[in-house]
């Protein structure tokens, strides 16, 4: 099957995948950096306001998000202590101002991730979301003979 002929669209579904990934990182981004935070203390402030993680789950859960060049969040951690949000070494907590802190930014990231579905129902995001989890299971699934290539 040639999406292309189907869609009319001239790039494929990698393309659009890609583009919006960078925009949503690049939003993100922008939103935090206003505060001074990255991707990675929003990230370590929701994991902690709704669970209560050791800093080795802070590593488990945010795994995609380290590399060699960040194996760890303890840094972030660090940073959001210094900041007055985070109390607690190895299982860290949110003070009173860290509280505070992350449900202003939840509001903004939701305004944020409200704009990104502007326009597009309930029903269409779901089926989005169902269409690239099966995508995704398609292709981390087990192996299966080869087929004709798409153009996707």
């Amino acid at each position: 099957m040639n999406i292309s002929e189907i869609t009319g669209q001239r790039r494929p579904i990698g393309y659009w995948i890609k583009h919006l990934h960078g925009l949503v990182e690049s939003s993100l981004d922008g939103l935090l950096a206003g505060q001074g935070l990255t991707r990675r203390h929003w990230q370590v402030l929701n994991v902690v306001a709704t669970d209560s993680p050791t800093l080795a789950d802070l590593d488990a859960a945010l795994a995609p998000f380290l590399d060699d060049r960040q194996p760890s969040l303890r840094p972030v951690a660090d940073d959001l202590r210094e900041r007055g949000w985070l109390e607690g070494e190895e299982r860290p907590t949110l003070t009173a101002a860290g509280i505070r802190a992350h449900e202003e930014l939840r509001r903004q990231v939701n305004a944020d991730r409200a704009r990104l579905t502007e326009g597009i129902s309930a029903e269409e995001y779901l089926t989005t979301i169902d269409v690239l989890t099966r995508m995704s299971a398609n292709l981390t699934g087990p192996t299966k003979p080869a087929k004709p290539a798409a153009n996707v």
